[in-house]
């Protein structure tokens, strides 16, 4: 468990196409002072590169491993959530399998690239607080010869790189098949006691906006189907449009709306989780 293995964890990859960056990715998880005992990298049906160079990675270290799934299209809902939910379950397994311990497991979206101390510095927080369940770096974002900085809560460890302690991944039933699953997973983690911390002097790079995969539009529309799916309060949803529409590009915030309300139109599903219909219902007061 924790204590016979401190410093081991698992990390887990969903990557589609991503034969543009998923080589700088590998060279710096690779180039870790504290690597993964297993890194399973999901391949949720690439047309490009992105095949060969995980099988490249896989046999040139024994400690990376992949798996395939069928094509499909780009998606960053229930279906991401299963894509997760397949890695963490092989690598898992693969513990189990061979003996080996781990106290923390971590999801790493494949347009990343990690400072050599990345995962030590994140360990080296939990063991200072024992009561740290979810963390993060910061993010800085590549977009064309510009550099931004995520300007996020101190409390909201970042989606795309969190590491997660063991026990706390276990309390909050893993991975949830959920849209915004790793918002869901942070709100049990919270609920449940525990603290969830990004810190912005362990810095991962992004190569893309990460709501510019799809174009900003599409991104936001996302959010907006999320925000619905959460059951987040239509007084958290009215604030968080007029805080986009004060942001650049300033279409963001009718997007948004567009995603809530179509879904709210449809009578899409909503999550059936009682304690996470609750948390988002409530969120807003947590603002004022």
């Amino acid at each position: 468990m924790e204590g016979d293995a401190p410093r081991n964890y698992i990390v887990v990859t969903p990557s589609k196409n991503e034969d543009g960056n998923l080589p700088d990715l590998i060279e710096s998880v690779v180039a870790q002072t504290v690597r993964p005992v297993v890194w399973v990298i999901v391949d949720d049906g690439s047309t490009d590169g992105t095949p060969e160079i995980i099988e490249d990675a896989t046999n040139t270290h024994d400690w990376i491993k992949s798996a395939r799934l069928d094509n499909s299209a780009r998606d960053l809902g229930l279906h991401l959530a299963g894509v997760m939910k397949e890695g963490f379950d092989r690598a898992i397994s693969y513990c189990r399998k061979n003996g080996f311990e781990y106290s923390y497991l971590g999801n790493l979206d494949g347009d990343l690239t990690l400072p050599v101390t990345f995962y030590e510095n994140l360990m080296r927080e939990f063991e200072k607080d024992a009561e740290l369940g979810i963390v993060s770096g910061g993010t800085k974002h590549l977009i064309g010869d510009r550099v931004q900085y995520a300007n996020i809560s101190i409390n909201e460890p970042s989606g795309g790189h969190m590491l997660i302690r063991r026990r706390c991944f276990k309390e909050c039933g893993g991975i949830p098949q959920s849209y915004s699953m790793d918002s869901v997973l942070k709100a049990k983690a919270r609920l449940r006691g525990w603290k969830t911390r990004r810190f912005e002097d362990n810095v991962a790079t992004e190569m893309r906006d990460v709501n510019a995969a799809d174009g900003y539009w599409k991104g936001f529309v996302y959010k907006g189907k999320s925000s619905y799916y959460l059951n987040i309060n239509p007084v958290h949803v009215i604030a968080r449009v007029v805080m986009y529409s004060f942001r650049k590009p300033y279409y963001i915030g009718i997007a948004y709306l567009g995603g809530y309300l179509g879904s709210f139109v449809r009578g899409k599903e909503r999550t059936t989780d009682p304690e996470i219909r609750s948390y988002f219902w409530n969120k807003w007061k947590q603002h004022l």
